[in-house]
Parts: structure tokens; C-alpha cells; sequence
């Protein structure tokens, strides 16, 4: 009987002490190299303020180009040094090198030389093709001038200068005072 139960321990133990070494956690990737809270940050070009941004977290990694942050709010100015767009989101992924931005929570953009505003929960921002895009299924609301329009499927171009909605879309308009509300099936929009 002891024989057995030794047996067994030594059987236990043998089993139990196999590591799987290729799962081991690299701490510097998991970790953040720095973390700055409550910070407020600008960014300048040929000595002219382009990005100033507040943000209650800020994390960024070694060896990554990718910043995340938390309860962020910022303002980009353009070559005139005039404010073109603000936004705020609950959290944000930057990869500097790829000039790619994805934003969640209360996302709210404000394109103040186009007069429009975007509210969302998820939105992706291509610096590089200028691209905004929502999640297939995830509504977006626009607000330009007299109009409201909320849908699925959203993307916009700050090339064409035109946005669309690829799911279900129902806006209003306000004219003469008076607001109408109704669906729509019309997806194409001009910014301008």
C-alpha cells in the first residue's frame, strides 16, 4: 500500500512540474513603459500648436508605437492655427505609425469648418486616407445645421468631404420651425 502511494506522489509530482515556457509573459510589453495622469500635452510643427490634448490616463509601451488613454479630450488646429476639430471619447488607441486612431465611449467630434458633429461609441480615424468609420452594426448620429440623421454603417471622408450610412438610417430635419421626423433610405451626404 505504501509502495502504491508513493508511487502515485512521484507519478503526481512528475506530471505536475511540466512549464510551458512559450507562454511565459514578456513584462516589458505587458507593462507600460510610462504612464502619465491628469496630463495635458501639445504637439507644434514649424513652431505652430497643431494638437493639444487632456487625458485623465495615458499609457505608452516599449517598443510600441500604440498610446492608450483614458477620458480623453482634444483640440486640432489647422495651418492658420484656427481650432478645426475637438472631440472627447472614454478611451482612445493611437498608433502614431500607422497614423491610426480608434476611439470608444461617449465619442463626441466636432468639425468646426464643416460645421458637423458626431456622436458614437465607436469610431476608427485613418489620418493617412482620411477616413472615419464606425463599427458595421454600431449607430452614429450626425448633426449638421437643421439636420439630425442616426444609422449604421457609417463612414466618411474628409476627401470627398461626403459621409454615408451603409445600415438602417432615420433622421430629422427642421424647417420653417416646424420639426419633421421620418426614415429615410437615403445614404449618400454631403458635408459641404
Amino acid at each position: 500500500m505504501k509502495k502504491a502511494l508513493y508511487l502515485l506522489s512521484l507519478t503526481f509530482v512528475f506530471f505536475s512540474c511540466s512549464i510551458k515556457y512559450e507562454d511565459v509573459i514578456n513584462t516589458e510589453e505587458a507593462t507600460p513603459e510610462l504612464v502619465f495622469q491628469n496630463t495635458k500635452m501639445s504637439r507644434y510643427e514649424n513652431d505652430k500648436l497643431t494638437v493639444e490634448m487632456k487625458a485623465e490616463l495615458l499609457e505608452q509601451y516599449k517598443n510600441s508605437p500604440e498610446t492608450y488613454g483614458k477620458n480623453l479630450s482634444f483640440s486640432a488646429y489647422d495651418k492658420e492655427g484656427q481650432l478645426s476639430t475637438q472631440g472627447s471619447c472614454g478611451l482612445i488607441m493611437a498608433d502614431t505609425d500607422k497614423e491610426l486612431y480608434e476611439l470608444y465611449d461617449n465619442i463626441e467630434l466636432i468639425n468646426n469648418s464643416e460645421k458637423i458633429k458626431f456622436f458614437a461609441n465607436v469610431l476608427k480615424w485613418n489620418s493617412k486616407t482620411e477616413q472615419l468609420i464606425g463599427g458595421k452594426g454600431d449607430m452614429v448620429q450626425v448633426e449638421k445645421e437643421d439636420a439630425i440623421i442616426r444609422g449604421t454603417g457609417f463612414s466618411a471622408s474628409g476627401v470627398s468631404k461626403s459621409f454615408s450610412f451603409r445600415g438602417t438610417v432615420t433622421g430629422e430635419i427642421e424647417t420653417n420651425a416646424e420639426k419633421e421626423s421620418e426614415p429615410t433610405t437615403e445614404t449618400e451626404n454631403k458635408l459641404e
